[in-house]
């Protein structure tokens, strides 16, 4: 065996640095959260380049002492945390002492800082983690903290850097969600000189949310407000009406720290179970309070994750606080009804008095009602063993959770649970049933010759789903849905497949997070091939131009926000992500079930059919099954 040997403490640091800076949005979350700490009441964050060649963070905070100054770039060194006791009550968002270590180490670092009353501040420059210079400054009050050339001592994390354009959509992200979280503080955000968003600071959370999220989505939401111990829940949902086809809306904080929880997010979904279609997600910026002593920050290096003390009680906090305020919802809040039709504020003159005086308007069409009364109000959904909660037997470290007794599951994160299977012969070319003129028999796609046509007969179909065809000595069912489904996968598959695709006059206008947004553009050539065409709508959203012809305009935004959850997982092998690509494309496009349908589409879906082409949709399921004279025969006793 090797002799063991204690690392050299600069390898050390770079291991270090790697458990909390993956990215520049790490460097800038955690530099918001140091301001935030400071007691920060204004924090600019600026970027260039995805942030990779410069950051710039600067607050009015309460600065760094010449004799501080250095220290706070040592690792574990911290204001923040006295001893071993303080861990049972953090009450700030940062206390471990690692950011700025980690942060240092793989850049280059200017700091400048003075503490309010002082009569000079502080410069202070590093480069790999080392002081090089620091000297007396003179400079405004507060802190400001340029880092350059991130990873510049570590090529090998320089390959996991994506685009500029998707990290910079990550940055926004982080910036967004630590705005977010602090309706107090004012944050600004400027990407390449430009002004991406300034939220007022006002501590209105519908302001806050108006300004980070735009008016579409402030205006369909339902206030939601609790406030019974051991934990008070406030902020907004969407309503039933308003949900989306992914969950990058939906926000979650603690205490004013934004965090990443499946159990809440289980919450707020069982919430609206009965109320929204399957495959659609509410959105929500849900503020939980409770005390320190209730929550466990200090499970992740980077702070996103935490443990409650009672799943239980967080779930119910957040289950019983969404289902009181879609039971009562009544006409869902507009919180930028009052706003300039950008969704900007103009400036900060707007005093607090006169933002919680429209706050009280906008509010008091809802019926106040405390987490303990509305559990009495609805205690048979609790009796009820298919609407029982959910939150026992929670395991918080699974990613894919399905609590004991509850019969409820947590999609995985790919949206996707699906066997493969495989068609018995090589995928065809395009077929189009909704595009009936270029559709018939000589098409190649319905039926061969004059004589296939007399191995079959189609009876009908029933329920407007299933084909009825009398073959043999046989009737066979035959699922018009998944068959045609089928058909759009094989041809997705095939090599050289070109999509039909109409141009819309109005394009379809879909609306994500910057990241989201982001990732569809880089990947604007798999689009294409699909019989999309993309461009940039603003740093949140993306127009749908062109549109594959056999995909109704209704479903185009379920359609991206499949594609764009796909593009996320990147756990999954390539070809598997393609395939459910494929999946959902081929779902949309394929006849519906319900609707009636022409001889013509009945006859040739049915030749793919009883050919043995097709014969399971792509997720597995079969398209038809077969009862045969016997059996008929049989079951009527005439054997």
């Amino acid at each position: 065996m090797p002799k063991i040997m204690e690392l050299d403490p600069h390898v050390a640091d770079l291991i270090a640095a790697g458990e909390v800076v993956e990215r520049p949005s790490s460097v800038v979350k955690e530099l918001i959260e140091n301001s935030i700490d400071a007691g920060a009441g204004i924090v600019t964050v600026e970027i260039t380049a995805g942030g990779m060649t410069y950051i710039r963070v600067t607050d009015n905070g309460c600065g760094i002492s010449l004799e501080d100054a250095g220290t706070a770039f040592l690792r574990h060194a911290t204001s923040k945390l006295r001893g071993a006791d303080g861990l049972e009550a953090i009450s700030t968002l940062g206390f471990r002492g690692e950011a700025l270590a980690a942060i240092a180490a793989v850049s280059r670092i200017e700091l400048l800082t003075r503490q309010p009353g002082s009569s000079e501040g502080v410069s202070l420059a590093l480069e790999a983690g080392a002081v090089y210079d620091i000297s007396p400054a003179g400079c405004p009050e507060g802190t400001t903290i340029i880092v350059r050339d991130l990873f510049f001592n570590t090529p090998a994390r320089q390959k996991f850097v994506k685009s500029d354009r998707a990290e910079a959509a990550a940055v926004a992200s982080a910036a967004l969600r630590s705005a977010l979280s602090r309706p107090d503080v004012s944050i600004c955000f400027i990407r390449d000189g430009k002004t991406e968003f300034h939220t007022p600071g006002d501590s209105q959370i519908d302001a806050c949310v108006y300004s980070l999220l735009g008016r579409e989505f402030s205006a369909g939401l339902l206030k939601v407000e609790t406030v019974d111990e051991p934990i008070s829940v406030s902020g907004f949902v969407s309503t039933p009406a308003t949900v989306r086809g992914n969950r990058s809306y939906q926000f979650f904080f603690i205490n004013g720290r934004p965090i990443k929880s499946i159990l809440l997010q289980a919450a707020l979904e069982r919430a609206f179970a009965n109320n929204i279609p399957s495959g659609r997600f509410p959105s929500c910026a849900l503020y939980l309070t409770t005390k320190p002593c209730n929550v466990d920050v200090n499970v992740h290096p980077a702070k996103t994750e935490v443990k409650f003390v009672s799943d239980k009680q967080a779930f119910d906090a957040v289950y019983y606080a969404v289902l009181g305020a879609i039971e009562r919802r009544g006409k869902p809040v507009d919180i930028g009804g009052h706003r300039d039709h950008q969704g900007q504020h103009q400036g900060q003159g707007q005093s607090q008095g006169q933002g919680q005086g429209r706050q009280h308007q906008r509010h008091n069409a809802f019926e106040s009602m405390s987490s303990d009364a509305f559990k009495d109000k609805y205690a048979h959904v609790a009796a009820n063993p298919n609407n029982s909660s959910v939150s026992e037997g929670y395991s918080a470290s699974s990613r894919r959770r399905e609590p004991s007794g509850a019969g409820y599951h947590i999609p995985d994160s790919s949206g996707f649970d699906i066997p493969n299977s495989d068609s018995k012969s090589e995928p065809g070319a395009s077929f189009s049933l909704n595009s009936i003129p270029d559709f018939g028999l000589e098409s190649g796609f319905g039926l061969e010759s004059e004589s296939d046509n007399a191995n079959f007969r189609v009876i009908g179909e029933v329920l407007n789903t299933y084909i009825v065809v009398e073959y043999k000595n046989s009737v066979w069912f035959i699922d018009k849905h998944a068959a045609h489904e089928r058909i759009h996968f094989n041809a997705l598959q095939s090599k050289g497949y070109e999509p039909m695709s109409e141009t819309l006059l109005t394009p379809v206008i879909w609306r994500s997070a910057s990241e989201d947004v982001s990732l569809l553009l880089e990947n604007a050539d798999l689009l294409n091939k699909l019989g999309f065409l993309v461009e940039s709508f603003g740093e949140d959203s993306v127009a749908a131009r062109r549109i594959p012809s056999d995909i109704d305009i209704s479903d185009v935004e379920q359609v991206l926000s499949d594609i764009c959850e796909q593009l996320k997982y990147g756990g999954m092998a390539q070809p598997e992500r393609r395939d459910n690509i494929f999946r959902s494309v081929a779902c949309k496009a394929a006849i519906k079930a319900g609707r009636a349908s022409d001889e013509r589409e009945l006859k040739a879906l049915t030749a793919r059919v009883i050919s043995g082409e097709i014969s399971q949709c792509p997720h597995g399921r079969p398209v038809a099954f077969e009862i045969t004279k016997a059996a008929l025969d049989k079951s009527f006793k005439r054997t």
